[in-house]
């Protein structure tokens, strides 16, 4: 087996689940291919390539304590900030030209950066054995020349491992996201035998394979009893509710100002649209209390509206939606982001 092995398995399945909630966000598709891993450190790393990039901070707490690295291409960080702010696409290539970034591409890009993390908690708590946190820092903008190397700038100097994957999304060239997992965190995360362990321990893994039975697939009622909550007033909410008509999702259809606990004893609520007039902070606060709830199951909220602006969706990916959307609404195109986050 080679090594860490179990934790290139868990970097790729979390990053693949990043691309597609991401996905959701965006309103466009990123995928994040699978990772090909080296051993590096801060200099060979930093010696290798003189482009700008962001180093996102990952601090791992409970049983797992370290931290790791995300290093985007600056280029990529304002491809993925501008198509979340909406910006149009001839823009959108001159501001990476340009390397032009504005506060707004700045707070969108955090937000990305948080959509990220949270889907590398689902899927890291459930593969280790004790319970992990990982916890988002302010992504680190380092671009060569003009930002001073320090102890913690872009990333601590020491040996890593390096794991590469490429990004894709249509009509742009990406690059790549780096993640660089310290030696001792890698440990932590999937411990190695010692040198002399490593035959035995080869030995037994081919042993427990063939013996093991075959895994079930899920069945095709695996969906079954899955709901959405619909908030908004009544002609919002049935126009959310008609779209949905034809899948097999429970829908619990409510006013703005009901009661969000008892509405989510109703039925195990997945995911949650709130449709509004107007996406001013009155109504995003419902956004606030209710996307804790459901972040907990697993699921999101979705923000409808008539139109968005920049501020607007900022406000309401800070106040805790997976994404927005605009009214009148595709029926297809909604369901099919929905089905996504139900079952994520």
């Amino acid at each position: 087996m080679a090594p860490y092995a179990m934790l290139q398995s868990m970097l790729d399945a979390a990053m693949a689940q990043a691309g597609e909630e991401s996905s959701m966000l965006l309103g466009q598709s990123l995928t994040v291919g699978s990772s090909d891993v080296l051993n590096t450190d801060r200099k060979s790393f930093l010696g290798d390539d003189d482009g700008a990039f962001y180093a996102v901070g990952v601090e791992s707490r409970e049983a797992y304590p370290g931290r790791f690295y995300l290093l985007f291409s600056l280029g990529d960080a304002i491809v993925m900030s501008s198509i979340l702010l909406g910006i149009p696409g001839p823009r959108v290539m001159e501001k990476r030209r340009l390397s032009i970034q504005e506060p707004d591409d700045v707070d969108a890009f955090g937000e990305i950066a948080n959509q990220i993390i949270g889907s590398f908690n689902s899927v890291f708590q459930p593969k280790l054995p004790e319970k992990v946190h990982l916890k988002l820092l302010p992504p680190q903008k380092y671009v060569p020349g003009i930002d001073t190397l320090t102890d913690e700038i872009p990333f601590p100097e020491g040996s890593y491992l390096m794991y590469r994957a490429p990004l894709t999304i249509s009509g742009y060239d990406m690059g790549q996201l780096d993640i660089m997992i310290p030696h001792a965190l890698a440990n932590l995360f999937d411990p190695q035998p010692a040198e002399g362990e490593v035959a035995e321990t080869a030995a037994a893994a081919e042993t427990a394979a063939a013996a093991e039975p075959a895994a079930e697939e899920p069945s095709a009622g695996t969906e079954t009893g899955l709901a959405v909550l619909v908030l908004g007033d009544d002609d919002g909410r049935r126009e959310i509710i008609n779209g949905l008509s034809a899948s097999n999702l429970h829908l619990i259809g409510a006013p703005l100002n009901a009661d969000l606990p008892r509405l989510m004893s109703e039925g195990d609520v997945r995911a949650a649209v709130i449709t509004l007039h107007d996406a001013n902070d009155r109504d995003l606060a419902v956004c606030r209390r209710l996307a804790p709830m459901v972040d907990r199951r697993g699921g999101g909220v979705v923000v409808c509206a008539p139109e968005w602006t920049r501020t607007g969706v900022l406000k309401a990916l800070k106040a805790g939606a997976k994404g927005v959307m605009i009214q009148p609404l595709d029926p297809q195109e909604f369901a099919a982001k929905l089905g996504k986050l139900v079952n994520a």
